[in-house]
């Protein structure tokens, strides 16, 4: 793990976009296509904003959220409608999305469908992943149902997961498909995260689901 500190978040998300556009050239030189799977909420948008110009043949980039609620598009929770508004614009309009919500579908019928959609994208490329202030990655919460099963060596691509801290089911890339990523970086903000990834580092994943996927991972933060 490396530990890269900003001043500021306007000079993280820059650099981190510059750093993933370069991730992405870079697998694009030796592969017909890359994989790119993303973090929601609010944290990568300005990220987003920045990657979204990059220079890139975004045509021959695939991308994904590395969880996604179980909610339709036009839900203001959807990781979905979020990457599309702020990452899938500009030059990377022209990407492939590979959505996790399948409508009239359950979550575990789909995750079924949607681990026969991914097998020719793995490895993934390049990943962009958050933490909560509880440590949890993706929708790999402490504590959640399924959690073991998710952080096993032998998992499926995909977890289904209802925390209970959640108002509805989440679909999840599990530990072993982000953590073998080729490259991975992991951004947060504030003092409080900072103290967080500090005390995972210590933690087994069981109570810290961000310590599986943080082997050889770029770590960014900014006040």
């Amino acid at each position: 793990m490396k530990f890269n500190e900003y001043a500021d978040r306007d000079m993280l998300a820059i650099e981190v976009a510059n750093e993933m556009a370069g991730d992405l050239k870079t697998h694009l030189l030796h592969n017909d296509l890359v994989s790119l799977a993303v973090a929601g909420g609010t944290t990568p948008a300005p990220i987003f904003d920045d990657l979204c110009a990059a220079d890139i043949d975004w045509a021959r980039v695939q991308v994904m959220a590395t969880d996604e609620r179980w909610v339709a598009e036009d839900n203001p929770r959807s990781n979905a409608a979020m990457i599309r508004a702020r990452l899938l614009q500009n030059r990377a309009a022209a990407a492939q999305f590979m959505p996790f919500y399948l409508p009239g579908q359950d979550p575990v019928a789909a995750a079924v469908e949607l681990e026969r959609q991914l097998q020719d994208k793995l490895p993934l490329s390049v990943v962009l992943l958050g933490m909560g202030e509880d440590m949890h990655t993706a929708s790999l919460f402490p504590g959640a149902d399924g959690l073991a099963e998710a952080l096993a060596a032998d998992a499926p691509a995909f977890a289904v997961m209802r925390p209970d801290s959640q108002p509805e089911a989440r679909i999840s890339l599990t530990a072993r498909v982000l953590d073998a990523a080729i490259a991975k970086h992991l951004v947060i903000f504030g003092e409080a995260k900072r103290a967080a990834l500090e005390r995972a580092m210590t933690l087994p994943p069981e109570e810290a689901p961000i310590q599986a996927v943080l082997s050889e991972a770029r770590v960014h933060w900014a006040p």
